[in-house]
């Protein structure tokens, strides 16, 4: 039988984030958190997956590839401005197309990774 819950170090190693950026996304209101009954954090495997990306049978051959969340889409003309935090400290932040945020379907709150190669990055999800 399927477990519905995992510890917080459960859930931050199936994102691939610290426990203490598991904590933070928590206090951030980026990751719903319930309590056990010994107040220790405990994550919904439904709030886990929702978090973590697609997996898909393309891989994309890059060193640095950083999984976060979104914290913006700002839309202007043919372009988007895309806005993720990844692991901390650190936030990306990219220029794509308008066609390629809507049909990534990025919003405030989705699962994204920011891929950096060369001088480019690409978002996807």
């Amino acid at each position: 039988m399927p477990r519905h819950k995992l510890t917080a170090a459960e859930a931050a190693r199936a994102l691939g984030i610290s426990l203490d950026t598991l904590r933070r996304w928590d206090r951030a209101g980026k990751i719903r958190v319930e309590r056990d009954a010994s107040n220790r954090r405990v994550v919904r495997a439904a709030e886990v997956e929702r978090l973590r990306a697609p997996t898909s049978d393309e891989t994309i051959s890059a060193r640095n590839h950083f999984r976060g969340i979104v914290r913006s889409v700002e839309v202007d003309g043919f372009l988007a401005r895309v806005e993720l935090d990844v692991t901390e400290p650190a936030r990306l932040v990219a220029i794509i197309t308008r066609e390629s945020a809507e049909q990534l379907g990025l919003k405030a709150g989705s699962s994204a990774a920011g891929v950096v190669k060369a001088t480019s990055v690409m978002v996807e999800r």
